[in-house]
């Protein structure tokens, strides 16, 4: 066999193997979802104990018998960077305004929580389900879902399942398996990492109901 022809096989095998090792450090590991939520207990959550409590296998935040004065977090005691996460949400009584944090840290000496958050809900009377809004840090919406279409994928007063997954500086947010936001952070002084957490939106009595939490690590 000619050693020209050896040396250009090896050389392709090493390019080949080069490239391959890449892909594999640039591509999150695959991973199974694992409960955030044991359905029984709050094992693994911290938060004012006065406004959650589970029922019927939920998470539940808020109460139906009296305001609610200030925006309320229960937080994993676990951080979490590069991940992927699935909740089912229900709103009930007058208010209607929760969110799923994440990437997200306590406020000291305060009940807020500083982060990304995926809305619940409504705001400024318009449904803002899926939506990325930056709670108690810019105190903006970084991007929403499309307005015409909200509508049709929400169900009022009914079930609804968002899927965060957020990778790097790339955040995407699904509501009932419909892309509501493809948001990439520029700002690279904002945290990649941090605490998730489920908010009760402060207001009228109101109840959020959180069930069927299951998140898996996409971290390299």
């Amino acid at each position: 066999m000619n050693r020209a022809y050896v040396w250009s096989l090896v050389c392709a095998t090493m390019l080949t193997l080069q490239y391959a090792g890449a892909v594999d450090e640039e591509t999150p590991a695959k991973a199974t979802f694992t409960p955030l939520f044991d359905g029984k207990t709050l094992e693994g959550w911290e938060g004012n104990m006065k406004y959650f409590r589970v029922e019927d296998k939920c998470i539940v935040a808020g109460s139906l018998q009296e305001k609610i004065p200030h925006n309320e977090f229960l937080c994993t005691t676990k951080r979490f960077s590069d991940f992927e996460m699935s909740a089912e949400v229900r709103l009930k009584g007058e208010g209607n305004n929760a969110g799923i944090q994440f990437r997200s840290e306590r406020v000291p000496d305060d009940t807020e929580v500083s982060g990304y958050q995926c809305d619940v809900g409504a705001a400024w009377d318009r449904p803002v389900w899926g939506a990325l809004y930056d709670e108690s840090r810019r105190r903006k919406m970084l991007a929403e879902g499309p307005a015409d279409k909200l509508p049709e994928w929400v169900k009022v007063g009914e079930w609804n399942t968002l899927r965060i997954k957020a990778v790097g500086n790339r955040i995407q947010l699904f509501l009932n398996d419909h892309l509501t936001v493809d948001y990439r952070e520029e700002d690279a002084a904002i945290a990649a990492a941090g605490v998730i957490a489920l908010q009760i939106h402060s207001g009228p009595p109101t109840e959020a109901w959180y069930r069927n939490i299951v998140i898996r690590d996409l971290s390299k």
